[in-house]
């Protein structure tokens, strides 16, 4: 029995009294102890039944949990696992430190363990207690722990115990099982609870709840290790509060163990007065509780694996829908200079080299890069990506090559990198140029020996990876300027993959303006009837410095602008790109093809640009919302240079 009374704050004067293993404690509705005051976190703390007794856990709340005791205050901020024992006299205190805090005053009945106990066989004693059981009973015994042994889920080896506990204990009634709580990988804290898990009643009856185990017979199995008998339990034991509900005339308390730690307690129940349990009964189910043990640690085993399986699995076919999202997308273009992308992708696909693909942002620099992927024999394995300039040096090296545990502050687990996790497929590095130039070292000696060591191990790893890199950059410039590595850059550039600009390929417009359409309007819902002639040329006349992706993002408000049954009209568009209209109209160009009235709109916005900075081409390109490199481009493409 443990009873938790508020003294101080908004709920002073409340109070929680049971026997329950576990009491939850903060501000939600689900709390046994509901607090008021805000500075409490939700879900703040909780009072748990360890079985050698209770203990006040933190649940990383927001203002903290302290213990009084003594005159003296302990922080469980600072206590390993921010937990603690409890005890009568302590006085809780949460949120706010000081005069401000909540205090719960704490007063815990202690049961007397040793009352009335008949037997107790400790785990030690069992091959001592095998000689002394009759040959026949202990075949038997043999015969029901390979059939228990031969179970592997945790309900069949409940049912198993509990059938060869009916067979053997004619006086029990009833089995229930409590294992200690255990993390996903079969770890238990020092605060871990023991849970009932299940009850089996003779006849195959249901039981229906789950029946509490007895604590003071519990408390003794577990301090002491040991299976223990409580015969007669009312006269025994006592009338505690545990047994009185339960109505229990006697019972068993049987250790289940794995070298020497306690897993769970078996108890057998008699609640039939025609008869007593005997010390002879309790040396049976102690031996039947080395294979129960064995049998129950297996079923955990089975259980955490099948759950780490299934969850797997779930986040493959995530991974998997996600690729396949971005596989089925698609490249559109029918232009000149895509149809020569296009060209090359089928050349490069189905070797092992290195691309390195060029281009803009927002030019689809990933989309090509998982074409790489999926148009070669590598499609059935991992498309891994990850941008080189979204984390910083340390954290980029561990999502890279992984870690060992300890091996940095914050590595708490051994982790795999994406080097590993893309084993056998391929590993996008996005924006490669923006890498620190010590990592560029780590990965050039991973290209060249194909290892790779996880940082803060000594030993490497075997990886077959290919690599596809991408950058806005001019890699060239930044060797020549000392910010990327000569040799690192030859290794990537094995297969240079330039990517064109979207105002390099206007005829390519119509055709993403459509498919972008048709693909948002069908997310929202939403029935537009098309774009017209007069917008679209607009839109081809429009530089598009963002590329695709500035069209792309254009379409979706357009058809948050537009009407049901619309058609996409100038005035919809965006202000920049309505600004080209007007520069369309004040330069007037002769009629021709439409190539060749762009061509010269662009000839002469250049040169009006070119004349307003004074020739100076770097501020032109700002201007004008392109790169040096491809102003030069254009300027020698029409003789202006």
């Amino acid at each position: 029995m443990i009873r938790l009374k508020v003294t101080t704050g908004e709920s002073a004067g409340i109070a929680y009294e049971g026997e329950a293993d576990l009491v939850q404690i903060g501000r939600v509705d689900t709390s046994d102890l509901q607090l008021a005051d805000t500075h409490v976190s939700g879900e703040h703390a909780s009072v748990v039944f360890t079985g050698h007794g209770w203990v006040l856990r933190d649940h990383h709340s927001t203002n903290g949990t302290r213990i009084v005791r003594s005159g003296e205050t302990l922080d469980l901020a600072t206590q390993p696992g921010r937990e603690i024992g409890l005890a009568s006299g302590d006085v809780i205190s949460l949120g706010e430190p000081g005069d401000a805090s909540v205090r719960v005053e704490v007063e815990v009945d202690e049961e007397d363990d040793d009352a009335g106990i008949v037997s107790v066989r400790n785990i030690s004693e069992l091959s001592a207690v095998e000689q002394s059981v009759d040959r026949d009973l202990l075949q038997q015994l043999y015969a029901g722990q390979k059939e228990i042994s031969g179970a592997i889920d945790l309900d069949t080896v409940i049912d198993r115990v509990a059938e060869r506990v009916f067979t053997f204990l004619s006086r029990a009634t009833h089995v229930t099982v409590a294992l200690r709580e255990e993390d996903e990988t079969g770890k238990s804290k020092r605060s871990s609870r023991y849970v009932p898990m299940g009850t089996r009643v003779r006849g195959g009856e249901s039981a229906g709840e789950t029946i509490p185990i007895t604590r003071s017979v519990f408390k003794k199995v577990v301090r002491e290790r040991a299976a223990v008998l409580a015969a007669d339990a009312k006269r025994d034991v006592g009338e505690t509060a545990s047994l009185m509900a339960a109505q229990i005339l006697s019972t068993i308390g049987v250790p289940l163990w794995q070298g020497d730690e306690i897993l769970g307690v078996l108890q057998v129940d008699n609640r039939d007065a025609k008869g007593m349990f005997k010390e002879g009964d309790l040396d049976v189910l102690a031996l039947l509780a080395q294979s129960a043990s064995q049998a129950f640690a297996h079923a955990r085993l089975v259980h955490r694996l099948r759950v780490a399986e299934e969850r797997q699995r779930n986040e493959n076919t995530y991974l998997k829908r996600r690729e396949e999202r971005r596989r089925f997308d698609g490249i559109i273009g029918e232009s000149k200079a895509m149809k020569k992308v296009f060209e090359q992708l089928r050349k490069v696909v189905d070797t092992r080299v290195t691309v390195l693909i060029e281009g803009e942002t927002g030019t689809g620099k990933e989309l090509v890069a998982s074409a790489v992927h999926y148009w070669s024999e590598r499609r059935e394995k991992l498309f891994v990506a990850q941008n080189c300039a979204a984390m910083p040096e340390n954290l980029l090296e561990s999502e890279l090559f992984g870690h060992k545990k300890g091996a940095f502050t914050g590595a708490s687990d051994d982790k795999k990198g994406l080097f590993e996790l893309a084993h056998e497929g391929t590993l996008f590095l996005d924006e490669v140029g923006e890498m620190p130039i010590s990592l560029q070292a780590k990965l050039l000696r991973v290209l060249q020996e194909g290892e790779v060591r996880p940082v803060g191990s000594n030993r490497t790893k075997r990886v077959d990876v290919r690599i596809v890199a991408a950058t806005n950059r001019d890699l060239e410039v930044e060797v020549a300027e000392g910010r990327f590595r000569e040799d690192l850059f030859y290794r990537l550039r094995v297969f240079p993959l330039r990517l064109p600009p979207l105002r390099e390929r206007r005829e390519d417009v119509p055709l993403l303006a459509g498919f972008f359409l048709k693909r948002y309007a069908e997310e929202f819902g939403r029935q537009v009837s098309g774009i017209s002639q007069p917008t679209m040329e607009q839109l081809q006349a429009y530089e598009w410095p963002g590329n695709v992706r500035e069209l792309e993002n254009e379409i979706q408000r357009l058809i948050i602008q537009v009407g049901d049954e619309e058609f996409v009209q100038p005035q919809h568009l965006s202000p920049k790109i309505r600004k080209a209209e007007a520069v369309v109209g004040r330069l007037k160009p002769t009629k021709g093809t439409l190539k060749e009235m762009v061509e010269q709109v662009e000839k002469q916005i250049l040169a009006e640009a070119l004349a307003e900075h004074d020739n100076n081409k770097t501020a032109t390109a700002k201007t004008l919302g392109i790169t040096r490199e491809g102003l030069h481009k254009k300027l020698k493409g029409y003789g202006m240079t």
